[in-house]
C-alpha cells in the first residue's frame, strides 16, 4: 500500500513539473497544448493519495522544485547527504514514508 502511495506521489510530482515547464514556455510567448489535460490528470491523481501524504508533499513542493527524490548508494539525491543506515533499512522495505534528515524531502530507494 505504501509503495503504491509513493509511486502516486512521484507521478504527481512529474505532472507538476510538466505543468510548471509549460507555464515557463508560455511565458516566453509560445503556445503549448495539453496543459488542461495535465491539470485533469493531476486532479485525478490527488484523489488517490492519502491526505497526510498529500499535505506533506504540497508543503515540500512550495519549498523545493522536487519534493520527492531518490536515494542512490545511501545518498539523498536532493541534498547529497548520506542517509543513516537505520533509515535506509526501513526505507527499502517501504514500511513507512522516510524523509531526509538534511533537507526534509520525501525519499524513495532506487533498487
Amino acid at each position: 500500500m505504501l509503495n503504491e502511495q509513493l509511486e502516486l506521489l512521484v507521478t504527481l510530482q512529474d505532472l507538476d513539473i510538466m505543468i510548471l515547464e509549460i507555464d515557463q514556455v508560455q511565458g516566453l510567448g509560445f503556445e503549448v497544448a495539453g496543459k488542461e489535460k495535465l491539470r485533469e490528470a493531476r486532479e485525478e491523481m490527488i484523489k488517490k493519495i492519502s491526505i497526510p501524504l498529500l499535505s506533506n508533499y504540497e508543503k515540500l513542493r512550495a519549498r523545493f522544485r522536487r519534493a520527492i527524490v531518490p536515494v542512490k548508494d545511501d545518498v539523498c539525491l536532493g541534498c547529497f547527504m548520506r542517509v543513516p543506515t537505520s533509515l535506509s533499512t526501513v526505507g527499502r522495505s517501504h514500511q513507512k514514508v522516510i524523509t531526509c534528515e538534511g533537507c526534509g524531502r520525501i525519499l524513495y530507494w532506487l533498487d
